[in-house]
């Protein structure tokens, strides 16, 4: 086909899924002309899989998102049909905020978004190969023969990237929900030196809403407390007519189905060759996996509010179409219901990704970046963290500036991309609470006191939003003050509402603050008996000041593993340093370190395979200041 130049552009984003809707607003947000191509402009941040974000570690990264200066939460936000807190009951370090979204509403609000932004261009088109001249890369060329430079690209491409569909012993070339597959992308990656793993996800099937027996159900309402993903949204406009979600399980009956049929399971036949995800298995790897299980936990979630379609969660399957009828009809509330979309299984191709540096730039190719579930990842949450990084590097890379890297103390964002980076994955990664070392820190709750100040200095949190950040740091560090120094004396009311808690009574005077720290006290019960006449705080200052005070000696031994992490992160390890002339290392050690080639010692220390010895052998071999590179 005849090519033919069509523009040139700061920054190229490939695919407008979550991962490259954030990389194009950063990128256009910090004032550089930005293309956005996508294969189809209907599908732009779309839902195929769960129609939903947050959850443990994943609402954490909604947050962060939002700290600096991303959209995902405040798209989220704008589109919920329900939202929800998960484990309230347990400590700060574990509660997540989950929100069922309107899948079409999501999709609709961030492209308006998007079309709006000033510096964005968004277009229609398939990207078949990179333009990549003297090892950097420098535009993209479509299908239709149109090339597009610029002096950075991001690829985003998500499970289209040589997708399959696969149900039963159908097998086709589809990306997510029957669209159009990008072919000849991957094959150009592979060409132009990069390594390519194939993985594999799925969905379970859609379901019509008036087909299904609530009755028999248990509902799941949304919480009438306020509470949002973005730090900018007020309580205000919190949602009071929200829709339930509701849970069944599979049983005896169900898995005699599955166990009957299972030479008939694509990933048991051998037609999947792609590695699935473990924390999101198919129900059939379920019930082979967990037989001992008598049962397992099916959520139906609706789509949005103007669809009858119920998302059958718990229930992924790429097995026949007629077999997930017959499974359907064992499940109690389910045993009229009417089938709308069939459940399937997608292939897709990835990046290996320890071939990226911290920056999401590849290591092969200059000035292109890599994003989303090309990087292996699952997840919308994960894809739009990683995208929004991307876009802010290409920028900061065009513009001569010092990259950003979040560290693992920084937020889950930061553990996510030094988990690909330094480890790498053989299976769709997941963010899970305990891959973060220091949870505890890196809570919902504290994101915007996290990342605010640095997506502010990157350019990307607007002066009035950094300003509110500012007065409500302020007024939780004010207040902690006048809690840490006033005194409360064993008044008979004091006394009083002690007895009444059930809570030990007072012999002397007490801090407010250490008050404040037994389990069963609040800032709210206290606030009568030392502040009657105090303005009112806002209901996030008041969990800030909780957290802070109750979790205190925790939050303290935290910190400082982190300030031990950052001596570790100071300590820098030359670029192309010759890891062959290291003659004490051992040999899975040196292999190790030349393929990932560690940016500091602290991620040195992180790769599997280098032991505390070798950690000892290198920082003594660089502090002697006589190393050699590659280059030497």
């Amino acid at each position: 086909m005849e090519r033919y130049f069509a523009e040139e552009y700061d920054i190229i984003v490939v695919g407008a899924g979550h991962a490259g809707s954030e990389a194009a607003l950063a990128s256009a947000r910090m004032g550089h002309r930005t293309l956005l191509l996508t294969i189809n402009l209907d599908m732009v941040a779309f839902m195929p899989c769960n129609p939903s974000l947050g959850g443990p570690a994943k609402g954490v990264v909604v947050r962060e998102i939002d700290a600096l200066g991303g959209e995902m939460g405040r798209n989220i936000d704008k589109t919920y049909i329900q939202m929800r807190m998960l484990n309230t009951g347990k400590g700060p370090a574990v509660r997540a905020l989950r929100a069922q979204a309107d899948k079409n509403d999501y999709s609709e609000s961030m492209k308006h978004t998007l079309e709006r932004q000033e510096n964005l261009i968004l277009r229609q088109g398939m990207v078949d190969e990179l333009i990549v001249e003297e090892g950097v890369c420098r535009g993209v060329v479509t299908s239709t023969g149109a090339e597009y430079y610029a002096q950075a690209v991001i690829i985003t491409a998500g499970t289209a990237l040589r997708g399959e569909i696969i149900i039963g012993e159908l097998k086709y070339s589809s990306g997510p929900n029957n669209s159009q597959p990008s072919l000849k992308l991957s094959e150009n990656l592979k060409s132009l030196g990069l390594e390519i793993d194939r993985f594999k996800t799925g969905t379970p099937p859609r379901i019509r809403s008036s087909s299904i027996d609530y009755s028999v159900t248990e509902e799941q309402p949304g919480d009438k407390t306020p509470n949002h993903f973005s730090f900018a949204t007020a309580d205000k406009d919190y949602k009071t007519q929200q829709w339930s979600c509701w849970l069944t399980y599979s049983n005896g009956k169900t898995h005699e189905v599955i166990r009957e049929n299972l030479h008939r399971a694509p990933m048991f036949t051998g037609i999947v060759e792609g590695v699935g995800a473990r924390y999101c298995p198919s129900i059939e790897d379920k019930v082979v996996r967990f037989s001992d299980k008598p049962r397992h936990q099916i959520f139906l979630e609706p789509e949005g509010k103007d669809t009858e379609e119920i998302y059958v969660q718990g229930l992924s399957t790429s097995l026949p179409e007629d077999v997930q009828h017959k499974m359907l009809h064992t499940i109690p509330g389910l045993e009229k219901a009417e089938m709308m979309r069939s459940g399937y299984a997608i292939e897709y191709d990835v990046v290996v990704p320890h071939q990226l540096w911290p920056t999401l730039e590849t290591k092969t190719i200059e000035n292109l970046f890599t994003a989303g579930q090309t990087n292996g990842t699952s997840g919308y949450e994960e894809a739009a963290g990683q995208g929004l990084m991307a876009g802010i590097n290409a920028v900061l890379k065009i513009e001569g500036k010092e990259p950003f890297v979040l560290k693992r103390s920084d937020g889950y964002i930061g553990v996510m991309i030094d988990d690909l980076v330094t480890k790498g994955t053989n299976e769709p990664y997941r963010l899970l609470t305990s891959r973060a070392e220091y949870r505890l820190i890196l809570r919902h709750d504290n994101a915007d006191f996290r990342l605010t100040e640095k997506g502010y200095n990157i350019g990307l949190v607007s002066e009035e939003q950094y300003q509110k950040y500012r007065d409500k740091k302020h007024q939780v560090e004010e207040e902690l003050k006048r809690l840490k120094k006033t005194r409360l004396k064993p008044t008979p009311e004091l006394q009083d509402f002690l007895a009444s808690k059930n809570s030990a009574l007072l012999k002397d005077g007490i801090l407010v603050s250490d008050l404040l720290k037994r389990p069963e006290m609040t800032y709210l019960d206290l606030l009568p008996f030392f502040a009657e006449d105090s303005e009112k705080l806002d209901r996030r200052v008041i969990e800030q000041i909780e957290i802070q005070i109750k979790y205190e000696g925790y939050i303290k031994k935290a910190m400082d593993k982190v300030d031990k992490l950052k001596r570790m992160e100071a300590k820098k390890i030359p670029d192309n340093i010759d890891y062959e002339a290291i003659d004490s290392l051992a040999t899975e050690a040196r292999q190790k370190l030349i393929k990932i080639q560690p940016t500091t010692i602290a991620q040195a220390s992180r790769i599997s395979g280098v032991n505390p010895a070798d950690i000892s052998i290198l920082m003594v071999y660089l502090e002697q200041g006589k190393y050699q590179t590659i280059s030497e």
